[in-house]
Parts: C-alpha cells; structure tokens; sequence
C-alpha cells in the first residue's frame, strides 16, 4: 500500500503533466495566431500582348511605395495576353499596395517617355495613375488578414 507521501508526489506529478501540456498547447495556438500567413491570389487582365513580362511589387508603407530598393515582395511572370496569374504566399496579416507594369520589351524597366510618363501597360492595387503622376499609398493600400483574391487591370 503507497504512503500518502507518495500518492500526493504522484498527485502533484500528474498535475504538473497536464499544466505543463496547457501551457504548450496554449503557445502553440498563439504562436499560431501571430504568425499567420496568408496567399494573395493576383488575377492582372487587360494585357495586350504576350511579350515580355508581367512584373509587380507590393509594399507595405507610405515611405517605401514605388521604390524599386525598398520592395516588400516582388515577382515577375511571362504576359499571357488577355490575363496573367500570380500566386502569392507567405504574407502576414498587414496593409499592402501593388503596383504592377507590362515589362513589354523585356528590359526590367518601366520604361516612360521624357516627361516620365509610362509607355508600357501599369495598373496598382486600388488607385489609379493620375494626370501629373501615380497615386499615393493610401490610395492604393488594402488590408489583407485571411486568404485573398484580387483582380488589377492594366491601363
């Protein structure tokens, strides 16, 4: 017959095996939550050709939009003329704009004219290019906290 002693150490042993376990359990779900990732699916209609390429660029604040050196997640995908797919993971939950051009020629560049205007295809996120320039992050920028899909069309 076990001494009282030694049913309470196994008492207490087994309490502290279903605490310990609470306790991982509990940082795993959390662990969980802020880390969460999600996949951005990116449909781009209104291309006009299949040359080149389809190129984007998402960024994630006012300070680093439409800075080629400050891209949060960039990716590049043949022109399939009419529409071009992307799919993108690995995002956490945050606040994003796109901007993204028809590399036509294939040089890597948005090329524009000598006023800075765009001579190849662009589109971003929500905004639209203005009369005297691009629009501002704001204007462009959407939340993104679960798995999403969005259509952009090239201008």
């Amino acid at each position: 017959m076990a001494s009282k002693l030694e049913l309470l150490i196994k008492l207490n042993f087994k309490s502290m095996i279903h605490k310990n376990f609470l306790l991982l359990f509990l940082f795993v779900v959390i662990s969980n939550m802020i880390n969460a990732q999600h996949s951005l699916s990116l449909n781009i209609d209104g291309i006009t050709s299949e040359e080149g390429n389809i190129c984007f660029a998402i960024y994630t604040d006012e300070s680093s939009f439409l800075k080629f050196d400050k891209v949060f997640k960039s990716g590049s995908g043949k022109a399939v003329k009419g529409n071009t797919a992307f799919h993108i993971t690995d995002l956490p939950d945050g606040d994003y704009a796109i901007a993204i051009f028809h590399d036509a020629n294939g040089n890597k560049n948005l090329d524009t004219n000598i006023l800075g205007i765009p001579k190849e295809q662009i589109a971003f996120s929500k905004g639209k290019m203005k009369m005297f320039g691009p629009p501002k992050f704001e204007e462009c920028v959407f939340t993104l906290n679960s798995n999403m899909e969005m259509k952009i069309s090239l201008q």
